[in-house]
């Protein structure tokens, strides 16, 4: 069920709608300079041309893939401990090394070499820009509302850059070479490292006190494997990255087995890569905790994923494509605000770098054995891999749509004895093991819960049940209950009292004050 975050960042107030677009600026300028990658689309071009063939493909793909999950989680915690920006920055520097190694490749040894760095690229970006564009949300508005429309926005510029890319690497390279169009990447790779440093970087994560790498590790894992309504969540979320990689990995080996000419690569991933943006404009307007829209989205990628089963035309199998990426981009906005709306800022790189992580292991298999599909029976064959997966993900979408619709009202989660502390002006403290646990008792959450959705809290106590929410399945429960019931009882039909009844009523309560 998604849940509104509120942070007591600063008092709620409104503010010009101009103040995070321009503060957000250099964001969408970075993201669109790193998106602007002339060698995209003609990438498994040039892979032919040095010796790659399907098989070949896959094990380049599974050796960045393996590389991600080992960077991504120590990423993601340098970037809650240290600097985001900084991490998006040694994101930047490895787009530039990954796409000049990629040029001076004349082997498949030396580009699975870029391949690697890649993935570094990968790791660096990918769970990090998504928690800068959330805290940057929550600093300037005071919640978490704005974030689809804002990350969609961003995904948008960055589907911008890569059709552009797309069409216009698709067209230099049928003048020149494939190879020249990784050297053209690399300088708007470095430019984009200027426009990340003139971004004013969000302070949330750094707003609470100092804790040992120990702990902050501690937190982060316990937070990725001990909750269960983040499991579902975590499942959604590598589900639906492993079909998007797919498709984007080895969605031109379709262009490869129905012989398309060169010229038609670029309008391909152009098509395919603005789904992106669409994905990100249309993920704030579709509901899909509401059973009807979901059952429309669902039905649609299965469709589309049957489609990729049987040989068509280019053209069909082109929308194909694209329906089924502008739908699981859709999705998988909705499951990354489920996700960052259920951890606290501190941990949010980390845990998002987790899940990226995850999603990566669980593609490393994926890609040898889509590859070795292909390679042997084709690749209609192995795109039933993408529809068994595609089950999947409607599966879980409808668990956790009807899961919010039908979860039954329960008492007060029972009280856990947590460790105290004499500083009341943060939400997070040292327990005697040295894990970190929220500084608030369940029974204070639940005294303070109405509070808290009146929003009539002060900043220190609201941030302390922010805090503790993550760490308390029966915390979190009872609150999605409280909420369940405020919107219920708001549903009812107003009614008014009888004047027989009303007098009734006074009548008590004249004898109890008497």
């Amino acid at each position: 069920m998604a849940r509104r975050t509120q942070v007591a960042v600063k008092p709620r107030r409104e503010r010009p709608k101009t103040s995070l677009h321009r503060r957000l600026l250099p964001l969408h300028i970075a993201v669109s300079l790193q998106g602007f990658l002339l060698w995209v689309p003609v990438e498994k071009l040039f892979m032919s041309d040095i010796g790659f063939d399907p098989a070949s493909v896959g094990v380049m793909a599974a050796a960045y893939a393996a590389v991600v999950p080992i960077i991504e989680i120590p990423s993601g915690i340098l970037a809650d401990r240290w600097s985001r920006r900084g991490v998006l920055v040694i994101s930047s520097v490895a787009l530039m090394l990954c796409s000049l190694i990629g040029g001076l490749s004349n082997n498949v040894a030396t580009y699975i070499v870029s391949a690697l760095v890649l993935g570094v690229y990968f790791a660096m970006y990918s769970g990090t820009l998504d928690a800068v564009v959330y805290d940057t949300v929550l600093e300037e508005t005071g919640d978490s509302e704005a974030f689809e429309k804002r990350i969609g926005r961003v995904r948008l510029v960055e589907s911008i850059a890569l059709v552009s890319s797309a069409l216009l690497g698709g067209w230099l390279a049928s003048l020149a070479t494939p190879r020249l169009m990784y050297f053209l990447t690399v300088p708007l790779a470095a430019l984009s490292i200027v426009a990340y440093l003139r971004f004013r970087e969000p302070q949330l994560h750094k707003t609470e006190e100092a804790t040992s790498l120990r702990s902050h590790l501690a937190v982060t894992y316990r937070t990725l494997t001990q909750r269960g309504r983040l499991l579902p969540i975590i499942g959604l979320a590598v589900l639906t990255s492993l079909i998007l990689q797919v498709i984007f990995e080895f969605g031109p080996l379709w262009l490869v087995a129905l012989a398309v000419p060169a010229v038609l690569y670029g309008p391909y991933w152009a098509a395919l890569t603005s789904t992106l943006g669409l994905g990100g404009l249309l993920a704030g307007r579709f509901r899909l905790n509401r059973p009807g829209t979901l059952g429309v989205v669902v039905g649609l990628m299965l469709l589309a994923s049957l489609v990729l089963t049987r040989r068509t035309g280019v053209v069909v199998l082109t929308i194909a494509q694209v329906v089924l990426a502008l739908l699981i981009v859709m999705a998988s906005i909705h499951v990354t605000r489920l996700l960052h709306d259920t951890v606290p800022s501190t941990i949010r790189s980390g845990v998002a770098s987790g899940v990226g992580a995850i999603s990566w292991i669980a593609f490393l298999p994926s890609a040898l054995v889509f590859g070795i599909v292909s390679k042997q029976s084709g690749v209609h064959t192995a795109s039933w891999m993408i529809t068994a997966t595609t089950v999947f993900v409607g599966v879980l979408l409808f668990t956790m749509a009807l899961r919010g619709r039908t979860e039954p009202l329960g008492a007060h989660p029972d009280t856990a004895p947590e460790t105290r502390s004499s500083d009341r002006g943060h939400a997070w403290n040292l327990h005697g093991s040295g894990d970190l646990v929220s500084d608030l008792t369940c029974a204070e959450f639940v005294e303070l819960g109405t509070a808290f959705l009146d929003g009539t809290l002060d900043p220190i106590t609201e941030r302390r049940l922010v805090d503790h929410i993550p760490n308390c399945d029966g915390c979190e429960r009872y609150l999605d209950q409280f909420r369940q019931t405020i919107r219920t009882l708001g549903d009812l039909p107003a009614q008014s009292l009888g004047s027989e009844n009303r007098e009734v009523v006074m009548t008590a309560f004249r004898d109890l004050l008497r």
